[in-house]
C-alpha cells in the first residue's frame, strides 16, 4: 500500500524565508516611496539612509570589542578628501566619493595599527581625542578645506547614462540622490551582513568575548582589531563623500563630537546585539525632531527621555521589542486558556454536586 509523503518546512527555514518576504516587500515599499512622498520628506529619507550606513559601520567596529567616540571624523575625512578632489582637480565625485572612502580606510588603519594595544575605555577615550583633532586640524590648511567656515559650491554627481536607454539627472530633482543613497545603503548592508556572518565576523565576536582566549587559539587580536575598524570606516568615508555632493556644502562642525554621540545613541537604542538594530535606532531617532516640528528645541528632552526608557525597558534595544510584546501575547494567551480550564473544571463540579433528578431532569429537557 502506497503511503502519501509528507513534507514539513523546517522552522528555521520558515523563519529565515518569512524574513526575505518581509525585505523584500520592505525594499519595495522603499522604491515607491518617492511616489508618494513629498520634496522635504524625500530630503529626510535620504539623509536618514545615510545615517544608517554611518550607524551599521560604527556596529561592524562595536562588534570586535571597540567603540568609536569619533567615528563621525572619518566620514569628515571622506568627505574632505572628496570635495577637494573635486573642487581643485576638477575630477568626477564617481571618482572621488571611492577615493575619500579608501583616504578614511588608510587613515584607520594607521591609527588602528598605533591604538591596537588600547581595549575598552582607553581605545574609547583615544578615538574621541582623534575625532576631535580631525576636526580641527581643517583649519590648519585654510586653502584647501575652507577653514572653520567650510567649504561651498562641491559639484553635486554627474548625469548618469544606463545602457544607453535611461539617463539620471542628479541636478534636476532630489529624487536621484534617495535612489542612490537607497542603492549605496542596501549594499552596505548586504556587505556588512556577510562580513558579519563569515568567518571574519566570527573572528571579530571572538576577540570581543575575550581577547586572551582569541589569541590562545593563534587569532591575531591586533590584525582583528585593525582590520574591523578599516571596514567601518571604509564606509563611513563613503557616506561622508556623498554627503559632501548632495548637500554641495561641508564644514567642521558637521563632523564634530555631537555627531558621533549621536551614532552611539542610535545604535545603543536600536539594539547593539542584532544587525537591524541600527536600521531601527536611526530610523526612529532621526526622524523624531525632524517630524515632530512643533518640538523645537525640546527634541534633545525627548531624544533623551528615548534613550533613558529604552535602557530600563529594552535593554537590547528597540528591535527585541517585537520579541517582549510577542512574549506577553503568548502569555496572555496561556493565561486565557488557563482561565478558560478553570471555568469548565467549576462546571463539571457544580454538576456533580447536583442530585439524580435534577441531572436527568435537564438532560431530558
Amino acid at each position: 500500500m502506497l503511503q502519501k509523503k509528507i513534507t514539513t518546512v523546517p522552522p528555521d527555514r520558515k523563519s529565515g524565508l518569512n524574513t526575505i518576504i518581509c525585505c523584500a516587500g520592505l525594499i519595495i515599499l522603499l522604491f515607491l516611496a518617492p511616489l508618494f512622498l513629498g520634496s522635504y520628506h524625500i530630503f529626510l529619507a535620504t539623509l536618514t539612509l545615510m545615517h544608517i550606513i554611518l550607524t551599521s559601520s560604527l556596529r561592524i567596529i562595536y562588534i570586535s570589542g571597540q567603540l568609536s567616540l569619533g567615528h563621525a571624523a572619518f566620514m569628515g575625512i571622506g568627505a574632505y578628501i572628496s570635495a577637494i578632489l573635486a573642487l581643485n582637480m576638477g575630477w568626477t565625485p564617481w571618482i572621488t566619493i571611492p577615493l575619500g572612502g579608501l583616504a578614511a580606510m588608510i587613515t584607520a588603519g594607521i591609527i588602528g595599527f598605533s591604538f591596537s594595544r588600547l581595549r575598552t575605555i582607553y581605545f574609547s577615550m583615544a578615538s574621541l581625542f582623534l575625532g576631535v583633532m580631525i576636526t580641527k586640524l581643517v583649519g590648519v590648511f585654510p586653502k584647501l578645506t575652507g577653514d572653520m567656515t567650510g567649504l561651498m559650491s562641491i559639484p553635486g554627481l554627474n548625469e548618469v547614462t544606463i545602457f544607453s536607454l535611461l539617463q539620471i539627472n542628479f541636478a534636476a530633482s532630489r529624487i536621484p540622490y534617495y535612489y542612490y543613497f537607497l542603492i549605496l545603503s542596501l549594499l552596505t548592508l548586504l556587505i556588512l551582513y556577510r562580513v558579519e556572518h563569515s568567518r571574519i565576523g566570527l573572528t571579530l565576536k571572538a576577540v570581543a568575548q575575550s581577547h586572551l582566549a582569541a589569541s590562545s587559539i593563534g587569532i591575531n587580536e591586533r590584525a582583528v582589531r585593525i582590520l574591523a575598524l578599516a571596514i567601518g570606516c571604509f564606509f563611513a568615508g563613503i557616506a561622508g563623500a556623498s554627503y559632501a555632493h548632495y548637500v554641495t556644502f561641508i564644514s567642521p562642525s558637521t563632523f564634530g563630537l555631537m555627531p558621533s554621540i549621536y551614532l552611539i545613541v542610535y545604535l545603543i537604542v536600536g539594539g547593539t546585539g542584532n544587525f537591524v538594530g541600527p536600521i531601527v535606532g536611526t530610523t526612529v531617532l532621526y526622524l523624531i525632531p525632524h517630524l515632530m516640528s512643533e518640538l523645537k528645541g525640546f527634541a534633545p528632552f525627548v531624544l533623551g527621555g528615548v534613550l533613558i526608557l529604552s535602557v530600563f525597558l529594552l535593554p537590547q534595544g528597540m528591535v527585541s521589542l517585537l520579541d517582549r510584546i510577542t512574549l506577553w501575547l503568548n502569555k496572555i494567551k496561556l493565561l486565557l486558556n488557563q482561565l478558560k480550564l478553570w471555568s469548565n473544571q467549576a462546571k463539571l463540579h457544580n454538576k456533580s454536586k447536583l442530585p439524580i433528578s435534577k441531572i436527568n431532569k435537564k438532560e431530558v429537557s
